[in-house]
């Protein structure tokens, strides 16, 4: 096991698997000689050359087009977002492209392509530098939307992103890049689609993801001290959603609290509580919460942009409620 930040982590899994598959190569706005915006490629250039450190123009919507014709002929692109606000200016080209190629060719092409970058509600980065896109790209078919929130998930989950044959959206948190964690230091990959089960407990579930996952771990200890006794998982997958690993929970706390950085109108936990309703109706006994954002652009204002965040305060109190009118 190697101490490691998270962007080392992630670069380490860039390099692991360009040693790996030579069709593997990274594309965006300052990834070669500058190392990213977050120094999640740096120095890679040095080794694998300027033909697989692809530094862009400031196009957004025409490099990752070039990408993803690029995995139509069998490459492996890696596109960074600098910003994943940026990455609105390619939302065709993600979601008529990348997602849907390979049904509207009959199955003809795939479009193997890792779309990256940090994202979430920074510290005063104001509203366009703050986006959380994962509301948005839920809805396009075709995609897989996955969401690291550790070193040690982060670089597993990315490999695993890099080998799969669909395009996936790895969201990374802009605030979490000098996370420190052990890593093992042999190769390994983590499933696209699995939940990790964080702490047991018998209370209650608390599904979370991404940033959230530290500060619901913050809220538990404090529960813990006052005598209650969470069960926490992190999604990881955003879509799709291990159903089968919240099942399991529900059926074991009845009660649910979805805690979020993502907007509470069209967000994650909107798909999670409709889910959550349509196929765990008879094991729940009480109402679910469900912590989100403000449903407003994130102010520059230090001060007002936590007020629009959820905090491990809330969460404790948000627990307490779902508690409260459980009718079990």
């Amino acid at each position: 096991m190697a101490q490691m930040l998270m962007y080392e982590s992630l670069r380490e899994a860039i390099q692991e698997e360009m040693e790996r598959d030579p069709r593997v190569f990274v594309m965006g706005e300052d990834v070669g000689h500058y190392g990213g915006s977050y120094k999640v490629t740096k120095n890679l250039w040095k080794r694998y050359g300027e033909l697989r450190l692809l530094d862009t123009p400031i196009a957004e919507n025409s490099f990752t087009g070039l990408a993803i014709g690029a995995a139509m002929t069998g490459l492996r692109p890696i596109v960074e977002g600098m910003n994943m606000g940026f990455l609105l200016l390619a939302f065709n080209q993600i979601a008529n492209n990348a997602g849907m190629l390979h049904y509207t060719s009959g199955g003809n092409f795939s479009t193997p392509i890792v779309i990256r970058g940090p994202g979430g509600v920074g510290r005063q980065l104001g509203a366009e530098h703050s986006q959380r896109l994962e509301s948005y790209f839920q809805a396009v078919p075709g995609l897989q939307m996955i969401a690291c929130s550790t070193p040690y998930n982060a670089k597993g989950l990315f490999k695993a992103a890099i080998r799969t044959e669909n395009p996936v959206i790895l969201f990374e948190h802009v605030l979490l890049y000098n996370l420190r964690q052990e890593v093992p230091e042999a190769p390994y990959i983590l499933s696209l689609e699995k939940a990790e089960l964080v702490r047991t407990g018998t209370d209650i579930t608390i599904l979370t993801y991404s940033r959230m996952r530290h500060h619901v771990l913050q809220a538990t200890r404090t529960l813990v001290n006052e005598g209650y006794d969470p069960e926490i998982i992190d999604l990881i997958s955003l879509k799709p959603v291990d159903m089968g690993t919240i099942a399991a929970s529900i059926m074991k706390t009845h009660k649910v609290l979805i805690v979020e950085e993502c907007m509470r109108t069209g967000g994650i936990g909107s798909t999670l509580r409709a889910s959550i309703m349509e196929y765990l109706f008879d094991e729940l006994d009480a109402p679910i919460g469900c912590l989100s954002s403000q449903d407003v652009p994130t102010p520059y204002s230090g001060i007002l942009e936590e007020m629009t965040v959820v905090q491990p305060e809330q969460i404790v109190q948000a627990v307490k409620k779902v508690l409260r009118s459980s009718i079990a």
